[in-house]
């Protein structure tokens, strides 16, 4: 499907979708900053023209400063948006509910099993039979982290950091609003489980409806398409010299590419690493202490020339 029909396509589906469960009234977009909800902020304009659909920003104290701003400019001048903070700071949220580590799923299993001693399939290892006997770690615990279910584990690790941070204040605004439909600009394309959703339109177990996904089909190329097309201005984290793919909170212990996010905020937002480091210490202490997801030695070339081809590199010892 080219670009034009697809955009076709998008259009036709929210306009359905609002004629049968009236987004108008009764749904509100999930606004992050992020490229994704961006688009699909300036394509609900483009089907459903004067919408009143509140855009909701969750001002955790952790997101990117270009990103606060961006939305904050947003917000200047479209009385849609809508700005929430949670009732206790990051840290007080950490300190009480646990830390982020690894993933939420490897998260939560600790959480879960700290609370209830229980032994879960995660950490077992099974054997495929018609894998000539090899060993499955998929959705496994790697044995790396077997510890962090013994006493030797010292850091209260869970995945409430999310919920208590962004959830819990949205939940409240939802029940005072009467909207209950969430829009994401979320997309299959991302992978991860977005590509294991099998339709835009996701209900609870009483069929009602409580999240769309009008985004879950298109790719990386069409979203660049469709910035350009409609000269859509975007976060600036996304373009040159930052090229963030993606930014949710910052210094997330969750993201895979932390690694790569610190080292970009070293070289062009150092005190909002610095921010990074004390908020997410002991996780931080404790991936490098593992060699996991992050180094105790960055090399990072900088930007600064002194020739046609040398750069300086500084290198940043973190033990």
């Amino acid at each position: 499907m080219d670009n034009e029909l697809l955009l076709f396509d998008r259009i036709q589906v929210i306009q359905a979708t609002n004629q049968k469960y009236d987004l108008e009234n009764n749904a509100y977009l999930s606004f992050s900053g992020g490229k994704d909800s961006t688009i699909l902020h300036y394509l609900l304009d483009m089907a459903l023209p004067n919408n009143k659909i509140p855009r909701v920003f969750i001002d955790t104290g952790i997101e990117y400063q270009m990103i606060r701003d961006f939305v904050l400019g947003l917000a200047k001048n479209d009385d849609r948006f809508i700005i929430l903070k949670p009732t206790k700071n990051v840290k007080q949220v950490l300190e009480t509910y646990g830390y982020p580590f690894k993933s939420k799923e490897h998260a939560k299993k600790v959480d879960q099993y700290w609370r209830s001693k229980k032994i879960t399939h995660y950490l077992e290892m099974y054997i495929d039979p018609n894998d000539n006997g090899r060993f499955k770690t998929k959705y496994k615990c790697p044995k790396q982290l077997l510890y962090q279910f013994t006493p030797e584990n010292k850091l209260h690790i869970s995945h409430l950091c999310c919920d208590k941070l962004k959830k819990e204040p949205v939940s409240k605004w939802k029940k005072q609003s009467g909207r209950t439909i969430t829009l994401t600009g979320m997309r299959g394309a991302e992978g991860g489980q977005r590509a294991n959703i099998k339709g835009c339109v996701l209900t609870d177990n009483k069929g009602n409806v409580v999240k769309f996904h009008p985004l879950l089909v298109v790719s990386d190329e069409w979203e660049e398409w469709f910035i350009k097309e409609n000269q859509i201005e975007i976060c600036e984290l996304y373009k040159p010299p930052y090229n963030f793919k993606r930014t949710g909170c910052k210094g997330c212990p969750f993201s895979l590419d932390l690694q790569e996010q610190l080292e970009i905020m070293e070289l062009y937002m150092p005190n909002e690493r610095k921010q990074c480091e004390y908020i997410w210490k002991p996780v931080y202490d404790e991936y490098r202490r593992l060699n996991y997801r992050l180094k105790k030695v960055e090399k990072v070339k900088l930007l600064w020339k002194l020739n046609r081809t040398t750069y300086i590199v500084k290198i940043v010892i973190r033990q």
